[in-house]
């Protein structure tokens, strides 16, 4: 039986220079576009790879895809339970050993701040961490370790 696809993502990934010199002197400058979007992002690799370190790269965007759906599904799922959740503030770090085989980010810390207003439990907030975390397609697409260190905040009506 043939996967069935309700969601497409499609991006388009350019690069344009010379390799002809060799390793040391190729541009790893990049742009990626995610039509209908307008926007292009230009990218390199990680500096510790040549790449230019005042662009954004391939290792950091991952993160930041981990970082955002876990925001994006955390606010769904709060404002479902009507919970006032007025500031969310996220400090993601994403590891990667060198002496890991394949090469590859292991681990990721997620470490938002969450201020909810409103009477709410944080008890009952950090349990909708962890179920925004199980419904996180991102996370659910990745192999990585996600840990997340939530600090909760309740400011009284």
């Amino acid at each position: 039986m043939a996967e069935r696809i309700d969601h497409m993502y499609t991006v388009a990934c350019s690069w344009r220079g010379s390799t002809g010199a060799g390793y040391e002197e190729y541009s790893r400058s990049h742009e990626l576009t995610a039509p209908p979007a307008k926007t292009t992002v230009t990218l390199s690799s990680d500096p510790t790879f040549r790449g230019d370190p005042t662009l954004l790269n391939p290792e950091q965007l991952l993160v930041m895809a981990v970082s955002s759906c876990q925001m994006l599904t955390f606010l769904a799922i709060s404002a479902k339970r009507r919970i006032n959740v007025v500031e969310y503030e996220d400090h993601a770090e994403g590891f990667m050993p060198d002496n890991d085989k394949p090469v590859r980010i292991t681990r990721i810390v997620l470490k938002p701040r969450i201020v909810i207003q409103g009477s709410a439990d944080p008890g009952t907030v950090e349990s909708l961490v962890k179920l925004a975390h199980g419904h996180c397609f991102v996370a659910n697409s990745v192999k990585s370790d996600i840990r997340i260190e939530p600090e909760i905040v309740i400011l009284k009506l």
